[in-house]
């Protein structure tokens, strides 16, 4: 009877629960898309929660969008539903899509970007076939996506949004160049304060580094140590420390470290090693 009872209990905790819809896009706040995309969840799927992870990501940049979500997504509960508006155009090669990753579900275009999220498979792929909400094809985030979404948020299995597919389509984020001595990254993200986060990781630098002397070459500066915090030196000074993602970064203590530099994605840090 205790058991019977504890069922209920959870099942009716579980519909009692509505999920979260997180949106990422490169919208901008200035125009009418973030509001329409937001009016269209709200109607369709009425007390679910909506955050907003990042709207200001630089137009059609997938690498940069992907690094927002892939840093945060975790911290999200089971059954949340992502919302991607960036490069939403769909194709043949690019077709909407719906991944369930990690007990959360994921809603875009499968030109890429998904490869950059996931460090693993998804659980399960779906090809979205649902009929638009417009007969106009430029907002699929409003029109196609939140109808998606809202059919996840109100318990719908992911295969109702259409059929399955076995693969993602694959987009190629450059890893650094390692030889025995050298350490060959590039800047991935600059953030709102300017600091420059690479694609250095934390692993790869000790499995190259063994605990030797080095040298972090960024233009003409040369940085010889880790820190733990900005604040570990003084205001306006150059340091590295590797960021809560795990990604070498390179900082300025109350400054912007890409402004100072002139650095921006895809521009080049190296790592010298030495006995």
């Amino acid at each position: 009877m205790i058991a019977v009872l504890s069922e209920k209990t959870e099942q009716q905790q579980q519909r009692s629960y509505m999920p979260v819809i997180t949106l990422t896009s490169d919208w901008g706040i200035k125009d009418h898309y973030l509001a329409s995309v937001k009016g269209a969840i709200m109607k369709q799927a009425p007390g679910t929660g909506i955050v907003d992870i990042s709207h200001m990501i630089t137009p059609h940049d997938l690498t940069e969008a992907a690094f927002v979500i892939r840093n945060c997504y975790r911290d999200f509960p089971a059954g949340t539903i992502h919302i991607i508006g960036v490069s939403t155009e769909e194709s043949e090669r690019s077709p909407h899509t719906a991944i369930l990753a990690g007990g959360q579900y994921f809603i875009g275009a499968d030109n890429g970007i998904f490869s950059l999220i996931f460090d693993e498979p998804p659980e399960k792929i779906v090809e979205i076939t649902l009929m638009q909400d417009s007969e106009y094809f430029t907002f699929s985030s409003r029109d196609r996506f939140v109808k998606a979404a809202a059919l996840l948020a109100q318990g719908e299995d992911i295969t109702a949004l259409g059929p399955e597919r076995d693969s993602i389509n694959e987009k190629i984020l450059f890893a650094p160049v390692a030889e025995k001595d050298v350490i060959k990254g590039l800047v991935i993200y600059v953030d709102n304060y300017g600091n420059l986060i690479t694609n250095i990781h934390r692993n790869r630098f000790r499995e190259v580094g063994r605990n030797r002397v080095f040298s972090i070459i960024v233009r003409t500066e040369e940085i010889r140590r880790i820190h733990e915090s900005y604040a570990d030196v003084p205001v306006g000074e150059l340091l590295a420390l590797f960021g809560s993602h795990g990604f070498l970064e390179i900082a300025i203590n109350n400054g912007t470290a890409g402004g100072l530099l002139g650095l921006n994605p895809t521009d080049t840090v190296r790592v010298e090693f030495r006995d």
